[in-house]
């Protein structure tokens, strides 16, 4: 009588597995140059010359400096989740098959390390807004850095999502103007209130809002209650839906 193999601790789940992805894909240079370099390029462009200016009763410069710590986050935890297209078309996924790595064990890999390039998106974006002259209280700096970078784990499983969905060699094309919209909805590029109203309805309930507005509370207050579901349910449905696609993916 044989014995079914005993499954590993934690589903597969370790940190030498981890330590491997984080090395993979920070040796990656076009996903760190995409994700850390175009943030702060924008804020160079758009936050630098609005010096001393207010919106609000906030300083502009603040405003944009933890809006684009939002988008590198998203950008960073987007095309990190998205990269699993590329192992797909590589056989990579179907490798990792015949181990005793479980689905969720693997998606937790891949969330946790998405999520670590979010918080170097992050940190590039402060450390940057602060050489720049930025100045904010000290909870600003821990709160709205805190909620950008842990919202980035709604677009890592975003990320997974579309990297099940779409082919490799489009799956970028795809990422890059999604998330510029889901920016823009969340009020990142443009505040929500210079936006049309059908805009503003709309944005209400897109990924980006919720993020958006909670890491800006430190600096502009206002209602928690939608942003904090608004960041549930779609963490919730994109986490489903890749957990679901990987499982669905060897019958395709």
């Amino acid at each position: 009588m044989t014995m079914a193999p005993a499954r590993p601790p934690y589903g597969g789940f370790n940190t030498v597995a981890l330590r491997l992805e984080v090395r993979r894909v920070l040796r990656n240079r076009r996903t760190l140059v995409f994700a850390l370099g175009m943030p702060a390029l924008f804020f160079l462009s758009f936050g630098l010359p609005q010096a001393g200016q207010a919106a609000a009763g906030t300083e502009v410069r603040q405003l944009t400096m933890v809006n684009m710590a939002v988008y590198g986050s998203m950008l960073a935890a987007t095309s990190c989740g998205a990269a699993v297209a590329v192992e797909r078309s590589v056989g990579w996924t179907r490798q990792l098959r015949i181990t005793p790595l479980l689905p969720l064990a693997h998606l937790a890999i891949k969330v946790l390390t998405a999520m670590l390039l979010g918080l170097l998106s992050v940190a590039v974006e402060f450390t940057l807004g602060a050489a720049s002259g930025v100045r904010a209280p000290l909870r600003v700096w821990l709160l709205s850095g805190l909620i950008a970078w842990l919202g980035s784990s709604v677009f890592a499983a975003l990320g997974l999502f579309a990297g099940f969905v779409l082919p490799s060699e489009n799956v970028m094309q795809f990422v890059g103007p999604a998330l510029a919209l889901l920016a823009l909805c969340g009020g990142l590029f443009v505040p929500l209130p210079f936006l049309p109203e059908s805009i503003r309805s709309f944005a209400e309930f897109t990924p980006g809002y919720g993020v958006g507005q909670l890491a800006r509370l430190p600096l502009t207050g206002g209602p928690v209650a939608g942003a904090l579901a608004n960041l549930a349910v779609w963490a919730t449905l994109f986490l489903t839906g890749a957990a679901w696609l990987y499982r669905r993916d060897p019958a395709r």
